[in-house]
């Protein structure tokens, strides 16, 4: 059995002792600090003085992060629509531009059309002016009257009224074909189609590379003497790359823009999410491209055609 060993020593201490203190006289209990403290902030919140300055001072914190907020929001920019541009407000009214037949006079004396198409507005069913012009004086041969070759028993009367009713059915029948194919009475998946093809052929590097400067390359020798290996030639129109990605997203994107201001819209769930699906997409393009171009021909002609802000790929975005 282990020696007891004496209390002082067990401590470490020479004098040990276990009386309790004796309180102050001028210490209050725990009860009554408690009490004092409660009073204290009844009367403070009694204190109309005291809860008008409160008040006073959140009004005004209150008051300047709502004009930070703001602030910011307009330095940003609107995230879904960006800046105006004459390139973007044209994707509203991609088919706005009535055809235009003007007649002309041909060689020989005959009269002909002229299909023109204002700005150069792309037609409907993947059509082009000059096809469509084709198409019409092929159809006007094809519809002429016949002319009888023995002159002796012609009775230029009869011809003369053919000849004017077969005029004025080319004409209902050219015009007919105006509205068919144009893009003012389409539907908005075919001016959609339409918006994409003019993205390609504005942002499609197989256009661009002839007008815009190249990113500038490393130098061999910073890189131990390897060379980059050359790219494959591309084959046709470029659909693939982030500028053309991006282009044909803002079309996109302002069409469910300003279908959900609609009356209804605001209940369409689902395009609110294919709206917010399609805005971060664009908006991680917009990093990238950024991040690879540092800011050169390419990332400003892109931002300035098509209006986009820093909202479009800085920070958060919120809808």
């Amino acid at each position: 059995m282990p020696p007891r060993i004496p209390i002082p020593s067990r401590f470490g201490v020479s004098n040990l002792c276990f009386r309790p203190a004796a309180l102050s006289s001028n210490a209050l209990p725990i009860t009554a600090v408690a009490n004092a403290t409660t009073m204290a902030q009844r009367r403070k919140h009694k204190d109309p003085y005291a809860l008008a300055q409160a008040k006073q001072r959140k009004d005004a914190n209150l008051s300047r992060r709502a004009e930070l907020k703001e602030r910011r929001t307009k330095e940003l920019g609107d995230p879904v629509r960006g800046i105006s541009t004459p390139f973007l407000e044209s994707f509203d009214n991609v088919g706005g531009s009535t055809i235009i037949i003007d007649p002309k006079s041909t060689s020989d004396g005959s009269e002909g059309i002229e299909i023109k198409t204002a700005d150069n507005i792309l037609l409907n069913h993947f059509l082009k002016p000059s096809e469509l012009e084709a198409s019409i004086k092929h159809s006007q041969i094809l519809t002429e009257p016949i002319v009888d070759k023995i002159r002796d028993a012609a009775d230029p009367v009869i011809e003369a009224v053919a000849k004017k009713r077969h005029e004025e059915a080319h004409a209902r029948a050219t015009t007919a074909m105006a509205r068919i194919v144009s893009l003012a009475n389409a539907s908005q998946k075919d001016k959609t189609r339409a918006n994409v093809r003019r993205c390609i052929e504005t942002f499609g590097r197989h256009n661009t590379d002839q007008t815009l400067k190249p990113r500038l390359q490393p130098n061999p020798s910073t890189l131990g003497g390897i060379t980059a290996p050359e790219k494959t030639p591309r084959a046709g129109p470029d659909t693939g790359s982030s500028e053309v990605q991006i282009a044909i997203l803002t079309a996109k994107i302002r069409v469910l823009a300003n279908q959900l201001e609609t009356r209804g819209g605001k209940k369409d769930k689902i395009n609110k999410r294919n709206l917010r699906v399609m805005v971060h997409k664009r908006q991680k393009l917009l990093r990238y491209l950024r991040t690879k171009e540092r800011g050169g021909d390419r990332w400003q002609h892109l931002v300035n055609t098509l209006g986009l802000s820093d909202g479009t790929w800085q920070g958060e975005i919120s809808l």
